[in-house]
């Protein structure tokens, strides 16, 4: 017991100087720029020595989803969910097609493995620059045409101003009703097929809250804007998304070519012996006992499409509106306009966004292990 309780002490005082490192560099400071989201600071002398910062409670973050003045900032983040559903779609889709080929053993599988990889092993700024060049829109993929005797493309791929699948800001809280319900309603099938009272009961009224939501008081209350405000998928980030997913489609490839190495060779000859051909086994057996991995591809890629700033500034530059970024807009606002506290709202927003998959990524990984 003795023994026990001096290794105890010792694990403590060796952590210790760690943990208080953490909570001052880490956790101290999103502590002040949450502090500062709250305040007024830079909408006077921002930069004088001793700066006045008034608490303003939650107006810069009110500003942001209501104010006239920040509509770029609603376009940044629908560029940001956008960012986050191509790059985990095309990463796990382009990944999982490589695992399964290089799953076949073919021959020169070790230089194949090292060519999908290598793409991550550079920088993001480097990644931006080689395929700024590529998107050109005097050459690059524009000149493709021109090789069998046709015009040169004109798409400006970082450029375009041109936006489809429009909808009106006004219906955003209706739209999140409506995605609530969907979980609320999965929610409540789970704990009735399973047979969680609790579960049902908390399930039946979420999801119940969440349609009256969305089809009655939506309607009652009063809109969120005093006009019609459009947003929708800018077509200039499709050149963003395409060299983001060259980039991380590798490292998906990585996992899922793991994960089907680590399947029990039994399993796949029993398959075969039940008359299941190579695509009926990875759709029915393989791809869904990778389903851990999946999960933590998908946490770990959106997690990487809210930190895309060095990508989006070195293809498209910083005052480039239509390949915006919440994060972009942060640094223009926060070191251009010296308007600290709306910077520091934006980054709090970010990193409320980046809990929304880190922290399911924790409890899954602390399941795992237990």
């Amino acid at each position: 017991m003795v023994g026990s309780k001096k290794n105890t002490v010792y694990s403590m005082l060796i952590l210790l100087p760690s943990l208080i490192l953490l909570l001052v560099f880490v956790y101290g400071f999103i502590g002040n720029s949450f502090y500062v989201s709250l305040t007024d600071w830079g909408t006077g002398a921002a930069l004088r020595e001793n700066p006045v910062k008034n608490l303003i409670g939650l107006e810069n973050y009110r500003q942001l989803f209501t104010g006239a003045i920040h509509e770029r900032f609603r376009q940044d983040l629908i560029n940001a969910i956008f960012y986050s559903l191509f790059l985990v779609a095309g990463t796990l889709g382009l990944g999982l097609f490589l695992a399964i080929m290089l799953d076949k053993g073919p021959k020169g599988e070790n230089i194949l493995r090292t060519i999908f990889l290598f793409p991550m092993a550079l920088s993001f700024v480097v990644t931006g620059t080689i395929w700024r060049w590529i998107f050109s829109p005097k050459g690059g993929v524009n000149l493709i045409p021109t090789w069998f005797g046709m015009e040169r493309g004109d798409f400006l791929w970082l450029s375009s101003r041109e936006k489809v699948a429009l909808f009106n800001w006004q219906s955003v809280p209706q739209i999140i009703a409506f995605i609530l319900f969907v979980i609320f309603a999965f929610m409540l099938y789970g704990g009735w097929k399973n047979g969680r009272k609790t579960q049902t009961v908390w399930g039946a009224v979420l999801s119940g809250l969440m349609l009256f939501y969305a089809a009655v008081l939506h309607y009652l209350l009063p809109p969120i804007l005093p006009y019609a405000e459009f947003h929708g998928f800018s077509l200039a980030t499709v050149g963003i998304i395409i060299a983001a997913v060259w980039q991380y489609s590798g490292y998906t490839m990585a996992l899922y070519l793991a994960g089907l190495r680590g399947l029990p060779v039994a399993m796949y000859e029993s398959a075969k012996m039940d008359g299941a051909g190579d695509i009926t086994y990875y759709l029915k057996i393989a791809i869904p006992n990778m389903w851990p991995i999946t999960l933590s591809a998908i946490i770990i890629i959106s997690h990487i499409s809210l930190k895309l700033f060095a990508l989006i500034f070195s293809m498209a530059g910083a005052d480039n509106a239509s390949t915006g970024h919440p994060s972009v807009l942060m640094y223009l606002i926060t070191f251009r306009a010296n308007n600290f506290a709306v910077g520091a709202a934006i980054s709090v927003i970010l990193f409320l966004m980046a809990a929304l998959f880190i922290i399911p990524y924790l409890i899954q990984s602390y399941r795992a292990r237990r």
